[in-house]
């Protein structure tokens, strides 16, 4: 009588769903579109060419039918994030993105070491905000990790911290205080990318609570650079906007 084969392991169905994702990418690709991406984003991962709307597309059809569980939809991650190929990653981003729903608390380690492998906002952005941050919001106890990355040496993952406080307070809730902190310990660092997301949060916190942004802001702007100033303030109704801009001392650049 016939043995019946064991079933395949999590591993080896992303590893096959993986080259068929691989597989359509590089059918769609185009070489003048992966030269200009390449070439923006600085970056030493080869490029496809690919919009992300199409990528998305290739990304929701793979994992339409059947939907990968909790194990299968991380080792897919990672099966795609081992080729050195940005597209390939950016489709691990967006199948975790996909699945969050099935991810647990502890998930966020691997998160993690994705955000310390990125070394771009291309790919660190979308972990911290889709992933992590739904994560976060889902899971209390996961603070604690969003405060030990404020302290990070690494700025990318400093940027992530802050990022992945985002969704809920963009919504008008969120944990206001707690990015108001790590944003404070961070208003003195001259890394573009650090100014830049300070100011992101809080210009779509300004969107429903303009009073919160304008009272943190005012008496921070002798420290927070001009690229954060005006960023925080885009959404700010005119007269509050006016004011916080000419009161900045010496409007450091």
């Amino acid at each position: 009588m016939p043995t019946e084969s064991p079933p395949a392991s999590p591993e080896t169905n992303a590893a096959e769903i993986a080259t068929r994702i691989e597989r359509e990418l590089w059918r769609q690709a185009d070489p003048e579109r992966a030269a200009g991406a390449k070439r923006y984003l600085k970056s030493d991962l080869a490029f496809i060419g690919l919009r992300t709307a199409g990528l998305r597309a290739v990304v929701r059809s793979a994992l339409r039918e059947p939907e990968p569980d909790r194990g299968q939809l991380l080792a897919l991650a990672a099966a795609l994030w081992a080729r050195p190929v940005f597209e390939l990653r950016a489709a691990a981003v967006e199948g975790l993105t996909l699945g969050w729903r099935r991810l647990a608390a502890p998930d966020l380690a691997a998160v993690e070491g994705l955000i310390r492998d990125s070394r771009t906002w291309a790919l660190v952005d979308a972990l911290a905000i889709n992933v992590a941050g739904r994560l976060v919001e889902r899971f209390d106890e996961l603070g604690a990790s969003i405060d030990r990355w404020a302290g990070d040496g690494d700025f990318w993952v400093r940027r992530a911290a802050l990022l992945a406080l985002l969704p809920p307070l963009r919504r008008g809730g969120g944990d206001f205080e707690r990015f108001g902190r790590h944003a404070d310990a961070m208003l003195d660092e001259r890394e573009f990318f650090i100014r830049k997301a300070i100011g992101w949060v809080l210009r779509e916190v300004g969107k429903k609570r303009p009073g919160l942004v304008e009272t943190w802001l005012a008496p921070r702007l002798g420290r927070a650079a001009g690229l954060t100033v005006r960023e925080a303030v885009k959404y700010l109704p005119a007269d509050a906007r006016a004011a916080l801009l000419r009161a900045r001392p010496g409007r450091r650049s």
